[in-house]
C-alpha cells in the first residue's frame, strides 16, 4: 500500500470589490482559494447616481448622498471584517458627468476610499475577464448592460479581445418610447460592427437588467433550476420572451417571482436591446453570466484566475475542502474509477465526461459533516446549487444526481424532483453508474486515499475485476463486496474479485 502525498493547501485570501455604477453601489467580498473565486459577502444600494445625467450632464444629487452613505458603511464593514485588499471602481455615470471628479474627491475625503474610474473599453475588458473566470474557455461576445452604457467585448478561448462602449443603458436611452429606442439601438450597434462581425454563435449577457430578463424567461418556461449562472436561451426563445415583456404592464412584471421593483421598469427595454443585439450579431444562443465586472476586477490583478485550471474542478475542490476528511481522496478516486468507465457511451462528450467524473470524485465526501438521515438530499442540493462555474445546467443536474447515488445507492430521486427534467434517461443512468463507483471506492477505502491505493479496478471482456493486493485483502468486507456487485450490475458486467 503506497504512501499518498498530502495535497498542498491553496493560497487563501479575501479581496473586496466596490463597484460604483450608474444604478447601484455594491460591495462584494470574495474569498480567493487557489483558482476558485467565491463571493462570501454581498451588499448593494440602488443609489441611482446616473439618473437624469444624460439631460443635466451631472450626477443625481440624491444619488450622490446615497452613494456616499453606502461607501462610508462599506469602509466600516471592511475594517471590521479585516479585509485590507480593496479595489474600488466607478463606471459610466462617474466617467461621463462633469462633477465626477468632485465626487471622487469627496469619497476620498469622507470614506477614505480611492476609486479608479474605468474607461468604457476597460470596463468591457474587465467584465469579460469575469465571464471567463466563471465559464472557462469561450468564443463569442460578452455584453455588460449597466444603467448608462453597454460594453461589448470579444472572447476567444481564454483571451479577451476588442471592446467597445455604447451609450445604450436604460438611463441613457430612456424607457418611455420603445419604438424610438429601437432605432437608437440599431444605430448604436453599427458602431460595434468590428466586435460583432464573425465573433461566434454565443452571446454572454451580464448585468442586473438582463438577469431580470432571465428570471422572467425561467418563469415563462416553468424552468426547473432557478439558477442564473450559465442559464441558456436560444435566439428564438429570446424573441418570444422579449415580445412578451413588451406587452406587459409594470405591475405584471413585478408579479414575476424574484423580480426586483427597481428592475421591472427597465425590463421591456433590456429585452428589446437583447433581441436586437442577437439579431445584429447573428448569435444562436445567449448564456447569462452571474460573473462580470466585479469578478473581472479581481482577475485583472490575478490573471491566473482566468488563464489556469478549470473553474468547475477548482470550485469542486474549494467546496469539498470544508467538508472532506481527507482532501487527497477525491483526486485518488478520479484515477481509481477511470477503468470502470472504459467503453461506456459518451454522455456529454468524451472530454466533458472526464471533467465531470473528476468533479464528482472531488465531491465524494461533501456530505461528511451532514446528518446521516438527510445526507443524500443535502449533498444533492448543495451540489446542484453550488456557486461554481464552468458547468451547464444539465451537467449540474448530472453531478447532483451522481452525488445522490453516492450516498443513496440505487435509490432513485422522487419523480417530483425538478432537476430530473434536465436529464434524459441515459444521462440519469450514467449518473447512477458514476455515483455507485464513488460509493464503492469510499466503502473499500474507508475514505482514505492511501487505503484506496491497495485496490484496483479493471474492465475487460464483459468482466469487472476488483483486485486486492497484500494487506488490502483483509479490507474486503461484505459491504464493499455488495457495492462492487451493484456497480457491476448497473454496468452490465460480471463481477470478479481477485
Amino acid at each position: 500500500m503506497k504512501t499518498v502525498a498530502r495535497a498542498p493547501e491553496p493560497d487563501v485570501r479575501d479581496v473586496a470589490v466596490i463597484d460604483v455604477g450608474s444604478n447601484s453601489v455594491r460591495l462584494v467580498q470574495f474569498r480567493v482559494e487557489g483558482r476558485a473565486l467565491w463571493p462570501v459577502f454581498n451588499e448593494k444600494t440602488m443609489a441611482g447616481l446616473g439618473k437624469g445625467a444624460p439631460e443635466t450632464g451631472r450626477l443625481n444629487p440624491e444619488g450622490v448622498e446615497a452613494a456616499i452613505r453606502a461607501l462610508k458603511r462599506f469602509a466600516i464593514l471592511l475594517d471590521a471584517r479585516g479585509v485590507s485588499e480593496r479595489r474600488a471602481v466607478a463606471t459610466a455615470a462617474v466617467r461621463i458627468c462633469e462633477d465626477g471628479p468632485a465626487f471622487i474627491k469627496r469619497v476620498r475625503k469622507e470614506a477614505g476610499m480611492e476609486i479608479e474610474v474605468l474607461s468604457g473599453e476597460e470596463e468591457g475588458r474587465r467584465s469579460a475577464l469575469g465571464v471567463l473566470a466563471g465559464v472557462g474557455s469561450a468564443k463569442g461576445v460578452t455584453g455588460d448592460l449597466g444603467g448608462s452604457s453597454l460594453e461589448l467585448t470579444r472572447l476567444s478561448g481564454r483571451a479577451v479581445g476588442e471592446a467597445v462602449s455604447l451609450p445604450l443603458g436604460p438611463l441613457s436611452v430612456g424607457l418611455d418610447d420603445l419604438k424610438k429606442a429601437k432605432s437608437v439601438i440599431d444605430a448604436q450597434l453599427e458602431q460595434a460592427a468590428s466586435v460583432l462581425a464573425g465573433s461566434g454563435s454565443v452571446f454572454y449577457a451580464v448585468g442586473g437588467s438582463w438577469r431580470a430578463f432571465a428570471q422572467m424567461a425561467m418563469s415563462l418556461d416553468d424552468y426547473p433550476l432557478r439558477l442564473l449562472h450559465q442559464y441558456e436561451m436560444s435566439a428564438a426563445k429570446v424573441v418570444r420572451a422579449a415580445d412578451f415583456a413588451a406587452q406587459q404592464s409594470e405591475a405584471s412584471l413585478l408579479a414575476i417571482p424574484g423580480m426586483s421593483a427597481k428592475r421591472a421598469p427597465m425590463l421591456p427595454y433590456a429585452a428589446l436591446l437583447l433581441k436586437r443585439l442577437m439579431k445584429r450579431g447573428g448569435f444562436k444562443r445567449v448564456v447569462f453570466s452571474a460573473n462580470g465586472l466585479r469578478e473581472g476586477v479581481v482577475c485583472a490583478a490575478a490573471p491566473e484566475l482566468v488563464s489556469e485550471g478549470d473553474p468547475l474542478l477548482s470550485g469542486a475542490d474549494a467546496l469539498a475542502r470544508g467538508a472532506a476528511v481527507e482532501r487527497a481522496l477525491g483526486p485518488a478516486l478520479q484515477d481509481w474509477i477511470r477503468p470502470a468507465f472504459k467503453g461506456e457511451a459518451d454522455v456529454f462528450g468524451a472530454e466533458r465526461d472526464q471533467v465531470l467524473r473528476a468533479a464528482a470524485a472531488r465531491l465524494t465526501d461533501i456530505g461528511a459533516r451532514m446528518h446521516p438521515d438527510h445526507r443524500a438530499d443535502l449533498a444533492f442540493m448543495q451540489t446542484l446549487y453550488a456557486p461554481f462555474g464552468g458547468v451547464t445546467h444539465p451537467e449540474r443536474a448530472f453531478l447532483a444526481m451522481a452525488i445522490h447515488h453516492r450516498y443513496a445507492g440505487r435509490k432513485l430521486r422522487p419523480d417530483t424532483c425538478d432537476a430530473m427534467r434536465l436529464l434524459d434517461e441515459s444521462q440519469r443512468d450514467a449518473a447512477m453508474k458514476l455515483g455507485l463507483a464513488l460509493r464503492l471506492g469510499a466503502a473499500l477505502s474507508g475514505r482514505s486515499a492511501r487505503v484506496l491505493s491497495g485496490f484496483r479496478l479493471t474492465r475487460k471482456d464483459g468482466v469487472l475485476v476488483l483486485k486486492a493486493g497484500g494487506s488490502a485483502e483483509a479490507l474486503v468486507v461484505e459491504r464493499g463486496l455488495q457495492r462492487f456487485e451493484q456497480l457491476a450490475e448497473v454496468l452490465s458486467l460480471i463481477p470478479e474479485v481477485r
